[in-house]
């Protein structure tokens, strides 16, 4: 997919039963915790949820938001009784009443901690000045029956303080090899977890002092060279420094770009990197949703920005930087600093609840790659990774955790998962039939499929917002979505399969049991994946597939060996859709059939495609044509609109009845 598959941004501006198996104990050291784990199963399974306690947590600081989800990962997982949302996303507000639960809603969130804080030993106390210390006791937190804190809302909350990480690390390589040494051999090796430890908090009233600013737009990189500013007068009121990057022309996409940095003392170098290396790490204060290219520079267009720290050693009196860029740039400084972190609390209560391990390594930064990739060698084949990657490096974090034998379930902005997984309800193993027409004609048979279902926080919120779409159902559509919501929130599948219409097909998404690129992994530990993602799909009445295949950026051609891993496992299996390309292909692989997915990313391109496709058709054969339409930027009325601008010589079909007729035309030819 030409586009980065998940452009999801938090809403939040925070910051049936289970399955008669056998029972099979996991470890957790809080008193009476009832949680385990089938030896089959990919992801632990809670007790059962009878009334939940509900709170907006809008109003509070990051830190107290981490503070209570992380009370609530202790809680629930004993029993789920706490529930929290923020009031600026309704969806998760909308699940409450959806999952069909008694609930209680307090407008006191604290009230809730004053009632349930008993139930921890004390507190984890991070070092704010290394934000990744959050992230470690978060773990440690769930291992020691313990809530994360600051020290000063233990203080204030009379919190016994069980261990403190003030002081003891510089920078998150010391963080997470102290973890992977002394902290992760104790915990699961079925689950590891990734999200950001922190969130910023902007500081208000800081002034800014330009630096540099381009004149005039420039797009082409024709002023590349290394350009000088002084930053001396800022050492008077401070010894550091904070230098932002901006784009001068918000509008037109083509900020700054910066290959190097240099920054002198005194004529003494005192920093100098290339932006995605090591070097970089200790002075990237802000990274602003900035991006990082391949050939090694950092780039901010639009609203993106970065910011960088500089301290001068003391008595310095000329400090001056040296900067490799070019493109439309907007340089300020200031000597105060501009924002600070706080606890990023979104999903950290199903951390704790589970005492997982968590980092956030970027997969695309050789240092972090490498000590990423130690850690998720220690873990067992077919492990889950939830969360995602800094920076969104998803194409390369993706390779290197299907090259360690683990699937990718993006879920860094699901909320409550300790709370859901709880929360029983009938899993349905059918769909709703629909007979495919009874013979084939000259015509374009099509299909659509929304694409992004692996992704459990898109499930959680934007499937909802375009499930609720009125024009749902006037037209067949395929709805990927993640089997393993049969774990982490089986309410939440339920709804969806019994809210279904006839037009609606769920679909599993890529690439099974959780988002991965087949192609990368070890030969040896493969047809666990594939069993797993047969026995999910299985379990929750999915018989197609939308599957993705790459090595890193590049797309690969689904192979005759991998088709046949997922027939052999999958009892069923009616065809596989994979890639998002542009243009779409089908044939019959041993006796399966396969499509790639034309990429359709909005209504007025998919006009265009369909209508070139009916220009192009000879008419001399049925054509068949397997269409993704891109989730976050079209809905339900979107795939409406393109079935009433299609002439006569399409048919819009369900993907199952697409394949069943695909199936039946391929056999003949």
């Amino acid at each position: 997919m030409p586009i980065s598959r998940r452009n999801f941004l938090a809403l939040s501006g925070a910051a049936a039963g289970a399955s008669a198996l056998p029972r099979i104990a996991f470890a957790q050291s809080g008193q009476g915790s009832q949680t385990y784990w089938p030896a089959d199963r990919a992801l632990p399974i809670f007790p059962q949820a009878h009334h939940l306690d509900a709170a907006d947590l809008t109003s509070l600081t990051g830190d107290e938001q981490g503070l209570l989800v992380s009370l609530q990962g202790i809680v629930n997982r004993k029993e789920p009784r706490l529930y929290f949302y923020w009031g600026t996303d309704p969806t998760t507000q909308n699940w409450l009443s959806l999952i069909k639960i008694p609930y209680t809603t307090s407008t006191d969130p604290w009230s809730l901690f004053h009632r349930y804080i008993q139930e921890a030993d004390g507190a984890i106390v991070f070092d704010p000045n290394v934000p990744d210390t959050i992230n470690l006791a978060t773990t440690l937190a769930g291992m020691k029956n313990a809530v994360v804190a600051t020290a000063d809302l233990a203080a204030t909350y009379g919190l016994r303080i069980i261990e403190d990480f003030r002081g003891k690390f510089t920078d998150k390589f010391g963080v997470y090899n102290y973890a992977l040494s002394n902290v992760w051999p104790k915990t699961t090796k079925r689950m590891v977890t990734a999200i950001g430890p922190s969130n910023t908090q902007e500081v208000s009233g800081v002034n800014w002092t330009t630096l540099l600013e381009v004149t005039a737009p420039v797009t082409d990189a024709s002023n590349k060279a290394a350009y000088t500013a002084d930053l001396s007068s800022f050492l008077s009121t401070s010894s550091t420094v904070y230098v932002k990057f901006q784009d001068a022309y918000s509008n037109t996409g083509w900020g700054p770009s910066v290959s190097q940095v240099t920054v002198t003392a005194d004529g003494t170098t005192i920093a100098s990197f290339q932006p995605g290396t090591s070097a970089e790490t200790p002075y990237l204060f802000e990274n602003g949703s900035s991006q990082l290219a391949s050939g090694g520079w950092r780039f901010a267009d639009n609203t993106e920005y970065f910011i960088y720290k500089f301290t001068a050693p003391a008595g310095t009196k000329q400090l001056v930087l040296t900067v490799t860029m070019w493109n439309q740039y907007f340089v300020t400084a200031t000597s105060t600093q501009p924002s600070y972190q706080v606890v990023n609390p979104l999903f950290r209560d199903y951390i704790v609840a589970n005492s997982a391990p968590v980092f956030w390594l970027d997969p695309d930064v050789t240092e972090e790659a490498t000590l990423m990739g130690q850690i998720l060698a220690t873990f067992e084949p077919d492990t889950a990774y939830l969360g995602w990657f800094p920076n969104g490096d998803e194409m390369p974090g993706v390779t290197l955790c299907g090259q360690n034998s683990t699937y990718v379930v993006a879920a860094d902005v699901f909320y409550n998962g300790s709370a859901l997984s709880g929360v029983r309800a009938p899993i349905r193993q059918s769909q709703k039939p629909v007979k495919p027409p009874t013979k084939v004609e000259n015509k374009i048979y099509i299909s659509f499929t929304m694409v992004e279902g692996d992704n459990i926080q898109y499930n959680q919120h934007r499937m909802l917002m375009m499930w609720e779409d009125a024009t749902r159902g006037q037209v067949p559509l395929g709805w990927s979505i993640s089997v393993l919501l049969r774990d982490i929130a089986p309410a939440m599948l339920s709804y969806y399969q019994e809210t279904a219409t006839a037009n609606d097909l769920l679909v599993a998404g890529p690439s099974g049991a959780g988002y991965t690129y087949p192609a990368v992994w070890p030969s040896s530990t493969l047809p666990k994946y594939m069993r797993q993602s047969g026995e999910y799909m299985q379990a929750t009445g999915m018989q197609t597939l939308f599957a993705y295949d790459r090595n890193g950026s590049t797309d690969l051609t689904i192979t005759t060996a991998l088709v046949d891993l997922y027939r052999q496992n999958i009892p069923g299996l009616q065809g596989i859709v994979y890639n998002y390309e542009s243009a779409s292909t089908i044939s019959l692989i041993d006796g399966l059939p396969v499509a790639q997915l034309l990429g359709v990313n909005d209504l007025s391109s998919g006009e265009t495609q369909l209508a070139a496709i009916a220009s192009s058709w000879d008419s001399s054969a049925p054509l068949f044509v397997a269409a993704g339409l891109e989730s976050w930027n079209m809905m339900p009325a979107d795939a409406v609109s393109l079935a009433n601008a299609m002439g006569s010589d399409f048919e819009l079909l369900r993907p199952d009845a697409w394949f069943a007729l695909a199936k039946q035309a391929l056999g003949k030819s």
